[in-house]
């Protein structure tokens, strides 16, 4: 007979140095909803400012252990605190100049699940860090479910802040945090062209904000005609009859770049099986919101009225700020 393996939930807290995820943690274990009366193990990645009183949370249930040097976390490591400390949860502040990458490729032991990965961030510095340690900053959120930007103010730039974060995590859910508590005051988006227009024209410049805001928000170009320049992207992966116009957009880096665009259906004279992939034209577009399973849900189809061949642009890569 197989033993049932009781699954324990895995919580990696990520954030750079003095980014509050001490707080956080420590505000977190005090909730008794959330130990549910469990052992936690909680792994440490990283000496902040704050403390934990070891021998108070000791006495809760919560053992705490030191890890130095990123080469420590192997899979013998983890194995071996699991046998000896046999947790309920496991809690893991990382180091912000590891990579999450790096622990997400160990094999965990058989009874941990990764439940959630959550990144810490200061909104006073959240600009400084992404003009000289961009790809550091991404890196953090490119696997987060959450990230919470913490510390924020009226001058908050959180336009600037999700443009800078949604590109490289579309599903991640950020979350704004002030010294009183959550920033619930919805997010008013600064759009670089007239969202109310019938028809838009959007430049190479605005083609990233523009895939990005009609991701989020399809009900806002239902029924709009659009204009845009993109390279053709054609495979039998795709929906019957369906192509995708889109551009290369630098997501983070220059080794970070991925295709993005939206499935489109050309006019009714022109057979998808006829056209190439990496072809250059001029679309022009009604957008229509549809289920389509390569959204997982609903998101902007465009219904092609007329697409002209073009030449290929200069720079050829689109941007999100």
């Amino acid at each position: 007979m197989r033993k049932e393996i009781m699954e324990k939930p895995v919580f990696i807290i990520n954030g750079f140095l003095d980014s509050g995820k001490t707080t956080f943690i420590k505000e977190t274990l005090q909730d008794p909803q959330f130990l549910d009366g469990g052992k936690v193990l909680l792994i440490l990645c990283e000496e902040g400012e704050e403390e934990y009183d070891e021998v108070a949370y000791a006495k809760r249930g919560i053992h705490i252990v030191s890890v130095e040097k990123e080469e420590q976390l192997t899979d013998e490591f983890l194995f071996g605190l699991e046998m000896f400390y046999q947790p309920h949860m496991i809690m893991i502040e990382l180091n912000g100049m590891w990579k999450v990458e790096n622990l997400l490729e160990r094999n965990l032991p058989e009874e941990w699940a990764l439940a959630q990965i959550i990144t810490i961030a200061d909104a006073t510095t959240f600009e400084a860090y992404m003009k000289n340690m961009r790809s550091l900053m991404l890196e953090e959120m490119k696997y987060s479910d959450i990230a919470i930007i913490n510390r924020c103010t009226d001058e908050t730039n959180k336009t600037f802040i999700r443009r800078s974060i949604k590109p490289v995590n579309r599903k991640i859910q950020l979350i704004y945090e002030r010294e009183d508590g959550i920033d619930d005051v919805p997010e008013e988006e600064e759009l670089p062209y007239d969202i109310r227009a019938e028809h838009l024209d959007i430049t190479d410049e605005d083609y990233g904000i523009w895939y990005m805001d009609a991701m989020d928000h399809p009900d806002a170009y239902e029924g709009k005609t659009v204009s845009f320049l993109a390279m053709s992207y054609v495979s039998s992966k795709l929906p019957k009859g369906c192509f995708v116009p889109g551009r290369m957009a630098m997501t983070c880096c220059a080794d970070d770049i991925a295709f993005i665009g939206f499935l489109a259906k050309p006019p009714a004279a022109m057979n998808v099986k006829e056209m190439k992939s990496r072809q250059w034209y001029r679309v022009t577009a009604v957008m229509k919101k549809e289920y389509q399973r390569e959204y997982q849900g609903e998101g902007p189809v465009l219904y092609v009225t007329s697409l002209v061949p073009a030449k290929e642009p200069a720079d050829k890569l689109v941007y999100f700020n």
